[in-house]
């Protein structure tokens, strides 16, 4: 069976193309490497330019090309969603040409490969606190650029996922009965997230605690830690009293009320 000609054409083509690019892959014409690699790159062939950038960007330190290089090295691994060398080749680039009309994009692209680096909320955030600390650094050294409202939501979000897991962690500890360590963990989230949406949640679970450490004390100190109960019932109706979880605060509080001095409970901790 004989194929068309155009597909022999582009068959043709492509063998030629990967034959050429093979040519200048083993060569060490350093320049036919640079424009072969900024050609693949303009075409969006990103792996393909990476092995030839690889080979020549240490070449091109300090001469005139390596600042459209560097870039467009870095470029390539963000395009290639490897974020750690695309954050990595960014600040270098940052650093090796601060004057560059490019840097700015590029401190926004290094920053935002460290947000892209953030794991979900259950994991270690190291790579979350970086990607704040590079978002924050963005915003403040380039107050006026038309990629600041990204970055404050994209803060916004770290933030969030940050504050998720401090309070999921207090949380944690009330699930498993620890609580003297709930409720500091707990006062600990109140005082650090005063804007955080769990807010609620925690100053009512901060009062749970409580209650739960008192109820399950022995006698000599139930009274006593009851009443540290009622403060934190206190706190969360002065700020919390129209939402949903008021009735069953309520509730909590009128069995503190019952409760007395001279009440025995089993003693558990």
């Amino acid at each position: 069976m004989r194929l068309p000609f155009f597909i022999i054409l582009c068959l043709t083509i492509l063998l030629s193309s990967c034959s050429q690019y093979q040519e200048v892959l083993r060569k060490d014409d350093i320049g036919k490497k640079y424009a072969f690699a900024d050609s693949l790159y303009q075409m969006g062939k990103y792996r393909k330019g990476l092995k030839l950038m690889e080979q020549i960007v240490p070449l091109y330190r300090g001469k005139p090309q390596g600042e459209k290089l560097m870039f467009i090295y870095a470029n390539t691994y963000y395009n290639l969603e490897d974020y750690y060398r695309a954050g990595y080749q960014f600040e270098r680039f940052t650093q090796a040409y601060p004057q560059s009309d490019s840097v700015e994009v590029a401190s926004f692209k290094s920053a935002k490969s460290f947000y892209e680096l953030s794991p979900r909320f259950s994991l270690d955030q190291r790579d979350t606190h970086k990607g704040l600390e590079k978002l924050q650094e963005f915003i403040n050294t380039y107050p006026n650029s038309d990629k600041r409202m990204e970055a404050n939501e994209l803060v916004a979000e770290l933030r969030e996922k940050l504050e998720k897991k401090e309070f999921k962690t207090a949380v944690q500890y009330l699930h498993v009965e620890d609580y003297k360590s709930a409720i500091e963990a707990f006062d600990n989230f109140i005082t650090d997230n005063p804007g955080s949406i769990y807010r609620r949640e925690a100053f009512f679970n901060r009062f749970v605690s409580a209650y739960k450490l008192a109820i399950n004390s022995i006698p000599s100190l139930v009274q006593e830690r009851l009443d540290i109960a009622k403060g934190h019932y206190k706190n969360f109706m002065k700020y919390y009293k129209d939402t949903d979880l008021a009735s069953e605060a309520v509730e909590i509080y009128e069995d503190i009320e019952r409760r007395t001095v001279t009440e025995e409970t089993t003693p558990t901790i």
